[in-house]
């Protein structure tokens, strides 16, 4: 049985469902884990080569470190590198959390409200329908 292509950030999805089961799971043994469950797959797509869920976690520099492994992983259909970018984009997310915190928690320069916040107000009171408004104010409540 043939498996299905999964995308860039399904994998990282992975990952990061791995790192989290096995707390202090090494990074060669969290690789050789990836490899052995992707290994036969059809590449990723390379058009969609983005971990948009990360850009909330940590700074671009690092969740993108491992991007152009991946990239040269697809294009040369080689699973190892895949994998390797992809832990290298986990290792580099998660040693900026233990690091310094969440994104915009340790400082305000990677926070990016800071600055935005009133002209985004301004701009969805002044675009948005009231009833839109009600029902976003509703679910940022909720959440």
């Amino acid at each position: 049985m043939s498996k299905e292509q999964a995308s860039v950030s399904d994998i990282f999805r992975r990952a990061m469902a791995l790192a989290r089961e096995n707390d202090g799971v090494s990074l060669k043994d969290l690789r050789r884990r990836l490899f052995d469950e992707f290994k036969g797959s059809p590449m990723p797509p390379l058009k969609s080569l983005t971990i948009p869920e990360q850009d909330s976690r940590a700074p671009e520099e690092d969740w993108t470190a491992g991007l152009p492994l991946v990239r040269r992983g697809i294009q040369q259909e080689d699973w190892r590198e895949i994998v390797n970018g992809i832990v290298l984009s986990l290792e580099q997310t998660l040693q900026y959390e233990r690091q310094r915190g969440t994104l915009g928690q340790a400082d305000e320069w990677h926070d990016r409200t800071v600055g935005i916040e009133s002209a985004l107000q301004k701009g969805l009171g002044k675009w948005m329908p009231e009833e839109l408004m009600k029902l976003a104010e509703e679910k940022s409540r909720k959440s």
